[in-house]
């Protein structure tokens, strides 16, 4: 072992001791650089800067991680624990990520959810949790922004921003395409085209279609059929035109579509074991016993458009971003994943539980407009407002053991919001740089639910109403300092807001109930540092945020009637690294660690607890309720830890590579409430992907077989807290084989 691979992996193996963590961030080297780690360049000043000079903790995936990753076709909760404080999970499957930054997120399966974790794709915010499940695919990187990002982003981003930039329009020819073949006949076919049209228009056509054939059993008594559930046929498409008449203004125009037919997450009653938190013995994840598994749909289409308008007048850039989306869903599943019977087995439960969400009506509407300087020198600023306007109507349908309809509620919101904002950038002197932002945002809900036929005898409900607003102040401040050419020091802090929130499931409930704003205020210290001569790259940071009046989601026990409430504080603090070494020309490793705690404060704070047959480990009040005084955020895992390696190796006229990526999150809990059973054991999951690359005139081949989930690990990832231990499970274990052309 060469002196170099010694210093790597004392490095390494320090960093990792230490709890620090690692910049899961992509870099290329070519012959000139002799294997040397490319500059990361990202957006989330909505500037192009280097991220090693903005004053905030950032994670980046570009393109070839992104493949790599998501090669069997997964959606993307694929980026889950790949990236430091990260966790995605979903109980609906492919159509509704929850997202969770430092532990900050929310666990609401209802439609009209809102979360403190923005996504924004191509600069465009994605409110509604239908919207936050388009595909990824021919993306030119993700950044995951951590901590407050009201002053430029806006509201609901107090835990952070998730920012998608997909490949762009360009004047030269480029092209690809791909396509994927594995277990359960998942096939993976997409492409993208693009280059010039004329010398002022270019555009880009990228398509997806994905698909994946049923593959779980039902074995419930009556009810047996063969592969019967988690199947989908996912296709997408977008176009982009970029006109550039002249060097000072270009218009972006981007459509995009897609269409989903398949069926929702799977659950398991029965799943855990009673004062445990192992699944049962015999547990076979490619089986259910549901008696209404038959009926079971999933279909989600989403439509959307933006443009881009940018003028370049000299000192000053204006940028007008116009977008349109809309979304309908329907989703049917066996909620409570078995069956009744009066004799006792797998997978019986004390009642049926069938029902069904659908959004038959959504469109949103947001215009951002804004000002900002060419680096004109020492200050440099943008001013900006923002409006956003969406109008949704939610149906929420309840199913006897029959599948006969005998429920039914709906839910309507309006919502406006505007906003205004402004930033700059000081440099105090050569070394020491100071950013500062302020934003005025305002929000506005009106709201109306009613209940019209209950599955429990509770009778029509009258039309109720919400109708919350305000308005409050985003900023943060921040400084970095050049210790050296290699070394910036930087601290941040910075106070986020997240507007009213609205729950109103009515059907088996009599009230809507609102959450008040919640703020956070958050510091962060970090060290973003190139080493080894340019072969390694460090980041590091602390941080401490506390947020007042959170709001949490309470489901109910027996009756799983979701409820929003408002801690009157939760604390978080942690520490997080990235890191990036390139070992040799040929070989370069990735290592992300990141710690996080996360509490709730607040002694006068109780919730509902499981329906039956949990063991509940808080303190319970006089009314039956646990007291979450001290308790974790849910789905907030203490600990994250990633790692990926490629090698690549000269042979003939192209190349072999091979690439490997594991990520390891420990235990959560699923709910407020603590018990035995509805916490999840760590999950630990890991993926192959190796082949060969070659060129040949003017086309570059790649034929690779991949593995997802390689050991097979099977956890629950999620549960029903009202009836039998039901819960769901991680997707299994996936290999095939792909063959991907691109064409210059």
């Amino acid at each position: 072992m060469n002196n170099f691979s010694k210093l790597f992996l004392s490095v390494q193996a320090a960093l990792l001791a230490t709890g620090s963590m690692a910049y899961a961030a992509e870099a290329t080297q070519d012959d000139q650089n002799d294997g040397k780690l490319e500059r990361i360049m990202v957006t989330a000043q909505k500037r192009v800067q280097n991220a090693q000079e903005v004053p905030l903790a950032i994670s980046a995936l570009k393109s070839s991680e992104l493949e790599n990753l998501g090669a069997a076709g997964n959606d993307l909760r694929f980026m889950a624990s790949r990236i430091p404080s990260l966790n995605i999970e979903s109980s609906f499957g492919r159509t509704f990520p929850r997202f969770y930054i430092r532990g900050m997120g929310n666990t609401d399966f209802d439609l009209n959810s809102s979360q403190p974790v923005s996504l924004v794709v191509d600069d465009v915010v994605q409110e509604n949790a239908i919207l936050k499940g388009y595909p990824i695919f021919d993306m030119e990187r993700v950044e995951v922004l951590r901590g407050p990002q009201g002053s430029l982003f806006g509201r609901n981003t107090t835990a952070g921003i998730i920012k998608l930039d997909t490949k762009k329009p360009t004047q030269e020819f480029s092209a690809y395409a791909k396509a994927s073949y594995g277990t359960f006949n998942t096939t993976n076919i997409e492409g993208a085209v693009g280059g010039g049209l004329t010398d002022t228009v270019s555009a880009r056509l990228s398509v997806l279609d994905q698909q994946r054939d049923d593959w779980v059993d039902n074995k419930a008594p009556g009810f047996e059929k063969k592969d019967q559930l988690e199947g989908y046929h996912d296709k997408a498409a977008r176009l982009q035109v970029l006109w550039e008449p002249n060097s000072d203004f270009s218009a972006l125009v981007n459509l995009h579509y897609r269409d989903l037919d398949g069926t929702p997450r799977v659950n398991h009653a029965n799943a855990m074991q009673v004062g445990g938190n192992d699944l049962v013995d015999g547990f076979d994840r490619d089986t259910v016993y549901q008696n209404a598994a038959s009926r079971a749909e999933q279909t989600v289409t989403t439509k959307g458009g933006s443009a881009k308008l940018e003028y370049n007048f000299g000192d000053y850039t204006l940028t007008s971003i116009t977008a349109y989306e809309k979304a309908e869903a329907y989703s049917r599943a066996d909620v409570d994943g078995g069956y009744t019977s009066a004799t006792p087995g797998i997978s019986v439960v004390g009642f049926n539980s069938e029902s069904a969400d659908g959004l038959p009506k959504h469109h949103q509407l947001t215009q951002e407009l804004r000002i900002a300087t060419n680096e004109l020198g020492r200050l440099d600023w943008q001013a900006g407002v923002f409006y956003f306007d969406e109008e949704l109507n939610i149906d929420s349908y309840d199913f006897d053991s029959n599948g006969a309809q005998d429920g039914f509620a709906y839910q309507k919101q309006d919502t406006k919001a505007w906003a205004v904002f402004g930033s700059l950038d000081f440099d105090v002197t050569d070394e020491f740089k100071v950013t500062a932002g302020i934003r005025y945002s305002h929000d506005k809900k009106d709201f109306e639910a009613q209940r019209l036929v209950s599955p429990i005898g509770g009778g029509a409900t009258d039309v109720l109403y919400a109708n919350p607003s305000d308005g409050q102040i985003s900023w943060d401040l921040s400084g970095v300092y050049t210790l050296t050419p290699d070394v910036n020091l930087y601290g941040r802090v910075a106070q986020g807001f997240r507007a009213p929130s609205i729950q109103g499931r009515l059907l088996f409930g009599d009230e809507v109930t609102v959450a008040d704003s919640e703020t956070m205020t958050s510091a962060e210290l970090g060290i973003k540092s190139d080493i080894l001569d340019n072969r390694g790259r460090v980041n590091f940071d602390v941080y401490y945020y506390q947020l007042d009046n959170q709001q949490l989601t309470a489901v109910g026990g027996g009756t799983n009637y979701n409820r929003l409430i408002n801690a009157d504080k939760s604390v978080g603090y942690g520490a997080e690294m990235d890191s990036q070494f390139a070992v040799t020309r040929n070989f370069m490793v990735t290592a992300g660690v990141s710690y996080n705690h996360t509490e709730i404060q607040d002694d006068q704070l109780a919730v509902g607890v499981c329906g039956s047959g949990c063991t509940v480990t808080d303190p319970i009040d006089a009314n039956g309720n646990a007291i979450i005084d001290g308790n974790p955020l849910p789905q907030a895992p203490k600990w994250t830890v990633n790692m990926t390696a490629n090698y690549t190796y000269p042979l003939a006229d192209g190349e072999l590579f091979a690439s490997t990526d594991w990520a390891y999150r420990s235990s959560v809990n699923f709910f407020l409430y603590e018990s035995k059973e509805f916490e999840s054991r760590y999950l630990l999951e890991g993926g192959l992907r190796a082949g060969y690359r070659w060129t040949a005139g003017n086309t570059d081949y790649e034929v690779a077989a991949y593995g997802r989930n390689i050991t097979n690990t099977t956890r629950v990832t999620g549960a029903i807290d009202f009836n039998n231990l039901t819960g769901f499970v991680n997707d299994p274990r996936v290999v095939g084989v792909e063959l991907k052309a691109s064409f210059f």
